[in-house]
């Protein structure tokens, strides 16, 4: 067998079917990108310097008010508060990069739902403005040319939801008013494939659409399946059905626990899943037993053995996994969520040189 392109090569892993190696992919925090680059002597270009196979493409923004300014409300030495186009307040930290907490929410009822956010998402005058079609184009020339395996990524239902109410409300909300988060999430569902067909006809299709929802956290999921298939479902299963129809596969990227939700996750369409967050309580081998055979995975590598920069845990944790995972052609190497700046650039290579040697298959 030749050396394969990236899109080939992923294309073949997402249908099970015997690549030249497994496939590479991985995401970063916005620090270490500037460690490495300003620091360590990395190329700025990632995905020239490790030779990934993906391009991925984010161009969707369904933020309400589109002309609002995020206006910075109050900071200190270490974080600040940002009012956000949702009427949302988050805290950010200065110092380094990570997930922005939760502050205040003035989008608190289905009634403010309905007269401040809905119309403006539900606007159609508003979608060519919703959608980066210059970052699409040029993302999917290079991806071309590169011949790299090219997704169209965008935030889920779910992100969406809580960004505008926040994880509480809308937990509470999906057992005291379902019809309310029912209505959001096929709201946003209805304006995310309509976005989605507004730019493919202009551009092109993605080799696959990339969609990011967490649907747990630390050991449990967020709902009971039962409510997933209830509430969540069927807007997911909107989206998947659309680019279904295109033939285009389906990647979930989904941090925290969600194996509760997996069976009810294919049913909806999704081909693989990315993350697959050890902390979290998330296990690729025992996930891998049971749905290796119908799902693809990229992720499930824990970077937390790449922290102490140390050589012998990251040959551990890739021995223990890699040879298993590679066995039904089904895996892309990455972490199981983003390499933070405390990682160094020389052990990430390290990292990738050593899951790619594990992961190439005999040839013959």
């Amino acid at each position: 067998m030749d050396i394969l392109t990236g899109k080939e090569r992923i294309l073949r892993i997402l249908n099970h079917e015997k690549p030249d190696r497994i496939g590479l992919y991985e995401h970063f925090w916005g620090d270490t990108y500037s460690e490495w680059v300003n620091n360590q002597g990395c190329d700025p270009d990632f995905n020239k310097e490790f030779n990934f196979d993906i391009i991925e493409n984010w161009n969707i923004n369904l933020t309400a008010r589109l002309d609002f300014t995020p206006e910075i409300v109050k900071e200190d030495e270490d974080t600040y508060y940002v009012l956000d186009g949702n009427y949302a307040t988050l805290r950010r930290h200065k110092k380094h990069d990570t997930t922005p907490e939760h502050v205040n929410f003035q989008i608190d009822t289905r009634e403010k739902w309905e007269e401040l956010i809905k119309p403006l998402v539900e606007d159609t005058s508003l979608y060519k403005r919703r959608v980066n079609f210059e970052s699409y184009r040029s993302c999917k020339k290079y991806a071309e040319e590169t011949q790299k395996f090219f997704a169209c990524s965008f935030l889920g239902i779910f992100e969406f939801t809580h960004g505008v109410i926040g994880h509480e409300e809308m937990l509470a909300a999906m057992v005291y008013d379902p019809e309310w988060i029912s209505d959001m999430y096929m709201t946003y569902a209805r304006a995310i494939v309509n976005l989605l067909k507004l730019l493919f006809e202009r551009e092109g299709l993605p080799d696959a659409i990339w969609i990011y929802d967490d649907l747990g956290y630390k050991f449990a999921t967020f709902m009971s399946p039962k409510m997933y298939r209830e509430l969540v479902y069927p807007a997911h299963k909107y989206i998947f059905d659309y680019a279904k129809n295109l033939n285009l596969k389906v990647i979930m990227h989904c941090c925290g626990f969600f194996e509760p939700l997996i069976d009810d996750l294919i049913d909806a369409g999704v081909d693989m899943f990315q993350a697959i967050e050890v902390k979290a309580g998330m296990d690729l081998l025992r996930i891998y037993e049971k749905y290796g055979h119908k799902l693809s995975f990229m992720g499930g590598i824990d970077v937390r053995t790449l922290f102490n920069n140390d050589k012998k845990e990251i040959d551990a944790e890739l021995e223990k996994k890699i040879p298993i995972v590679k066995q039904k052609y089904g895996f892309v190497a990455h972490s199981d969520h983003s390499i933070p700046k405390n990682v160094n650039f020389s052990t990430y290579k390290y990292f990738i040189e050593k899951a790619i040697s594990l992961g190439t298959y005999d040839i013959n």
